[in-house]
C-alpha cells in the first residue's frame, strides 16, 4: 500500500519533487507565472530564496524516510531519483498528470511495467530520455520530415565546466553493466564505453564512446526505428580517453559496490560555473538524412528543465496540441512533432538542421573505430 496520497485538483499548484536542485530550479524559472508551484524535496529550508523568487511554497517530502507526503496538485514532475517509486504510485493511484526526467533505462523499463499494470487515468510522461526528453523530441521532428525513422544516431558532447546536480553523473553508476540495444532489428548486448569516435559537434570534435540511455529502449517501440545508437563524450578529450581506458580495464565492472560510489562520482562530478550543452542527431529514413545539432549556451541544466517544460505543458493539454491521453506515453509521442523545434527555439534551446551529406565536413566525419 502506498502512503503518499496526492490528490488532482486542476486548480492546484505544480508540484515539483526535487524542484530546488539544479535542474529543478531551472524548470521552476521557465514555470513561473505560468502555474503555481510548489517544491518538495528531503531539505525545503534549501528552496527559501528560490521560493521568493518564483513565489512558490516548499514542503517536506524525504523519498528515502517512512513520513508520508499528501498534498493537492495539479500536475506533478519528478527530478529526483525515485529508487522505490513513491513519486511514480502517488501521481498514478491519484490519477495526477505525471512527467518523470531522471531515469536510466532500467528504472524506465520497471516504470513501463509499473503504469501499464496501474490503469492510469491521467497522462504518464515517462521523460528520461537523454536531457528530459530533448533527444527523442528532436528525433521525432525529423523523422516526420523524413517520412519515418530506419536510424538514429545521437552523439553528446559533456561540458565538464557545466553547472551540474549530483544526479546529473548518475550514468556512471552503469558504465559497468552491459545494455541490450536494437541493430538493424536485432537485439544486440552492447558494453559501455566501446565502439569510440571522433566527430564534430557543433564547432568542437569530440571524442565519443557508446553510453545506455532510455531513447535506445523507447524509439524501436514508439518510432519503428531498426537501429538505435547513442555516445557520450566529454569537453576534455583527455578525460574522455581516461574514461575509456578504464573501461577497458574493467574498473566499472569490478567497482560496482556503494563503496566505490563516491570514487566514480569524483570521475566526472566537479561541477563548474557553467557551459553549453551540445548534441548532435542524425535520422535516417525513407526521405534521407538530417543532421540536428542541439545547443544550449546556458548548459544541460536547462536544456534539461526546457525537456521537462515541454513535457509538463504536454500532460497539461497546453502547448496548442490535441489533449493528452490518459495512459503511459514517452516525449517522441507528441501528436505535433512538427512543433517542437520551434517551442525549443523559444524556450533558449537551438536547433540547426541540415541534411547529413552537407553535414559532413563538419559532422560525422569518424575515426578510430573499435569493435563493441
Amino acid at each position: 500500500m502506498n502512503i503518499d496520497q496526492l490528490v488532482h485538483d486542476p486548480e492546484g499548484p505544480i508540484l515539483l519533487v526535487g524542484g530546488y536542485g539544479t535542474v529543478g530550479a531551472e524548470l521552476a524559472r521557465a514555470a513561473r507565472g505560468r502555474w503555481p508551484l510548489l517544491f518538495a524535496g528531503r531539505s525545503p529550508g534549501k528552496a527559501a530564496e528560490l521560493c521568493r523568487e518564483v513565489s512558490a511554497e516548499a514542503r517536506r517530502w524525504d523519498l528515502s524516510a517512512p513520513e508520508p507526503f499528501h498534498a493537492s496538485v495539479r500536475a506533478v514532475v519528478s527530478l529526483v531519483n525515485d529508487p522505490d517509486d513513491r513519486v511514480l504510485r502517488a501521481a498514478l493511484d491519484g490519477g495526477i498528470p505525471y512527467v518523470d526526467v531522471t531515469r536510466w533505462t532500467a528504472r524506465m523499463q520497471r516504470a513501463v511495467a509499473l503504469v501499464s499494470l496501474g490503469s492510469p487515468t491521467a497522462p504518464m510522461l515517462l521523460s528520461s530520455g537523454w536531457m528530459g526528453g530533448v533527444v527523442p523530441l528532436v528525433t521525432a521532428a525529423l523523422a516526420e520530415r523524413l517520412g519515418g525513422v530506419e536510424s538514429v544516431d545521437t552523439a553528446i558532447r559533456y561540458d565538464l565546466a557545466d553547472r551540474a546536480g549530483a544526479d546529473s553523473v548518475e550514468f556512471m553508476d552503469r558504465l559497468g553493466v552491459d545494455f541490450e540495444v536494437l541493430e538493424e532489428g536485432r537485439g544486440k548486448v552492447v558494453s559501455p564505453l566501446t565502439s569510440v569516435r571522433t566527430l564534430a559537434i557543433g564547432q568542437d570534435r569530440t571524442r565519443v564512446a557508446r553510453i545506455d540511455t532510455p531513447e535506445q529502449f523507447t524509439l524501436p517501440l514508439t518510432l519503428g526505428a531498426r537501429t538505435v545508437t547513442t555516445r557520450i563524450g566529454f569537453s576534455s578529450n583527455s578525460s574522455t580517453s581516461t574514461l575509456i581506458a578504464l573501461g577497458r580495464t574493467g574498473f566499472f565492472r569490478h567497482a560496482r559496490g556503494d563503496c566505490w560510489r563516491p570514487v566514480r562520482r569524483r570521475l566526472l562530478y566537479s561541477p563548474g560555473e557553467g557551459g553549453t550543452a551540445a548534441v548532435r542527431i542524425e535520422v535516417r529514413g525513407p526521405g534521407g538524412s538530417l543532421t540536428a545539432t542541439v545547443t544550449d549556451p546556458r548548459g544541460q541544466a536547462h536544456m534539461t528543465a526546457v525537456g521537462g517544460l515541454l513535457g509538463l505543458r504536454r500532460v497539461l493539454g497546453d502547448d496548442g496540441a490535441p489533449a493528452a491521453r490518459a495512459g503511459l506515453a514517452f516525449p517522441e509521442s507528441h501528436p505535433l512533432p512538427a512543433t517542437v523545434l520551434p517551442a525549443l527555439e523559444a524556450a533558449g534551446v537551438q536547433v540547426d538542421v541540415v541534411p547529413s551529406s552537407s553535414a559532413s565536413s563538419t559532422s560525422p566525419t569518424a575515426s578510430s573505430a573499435e569493435a563493441a
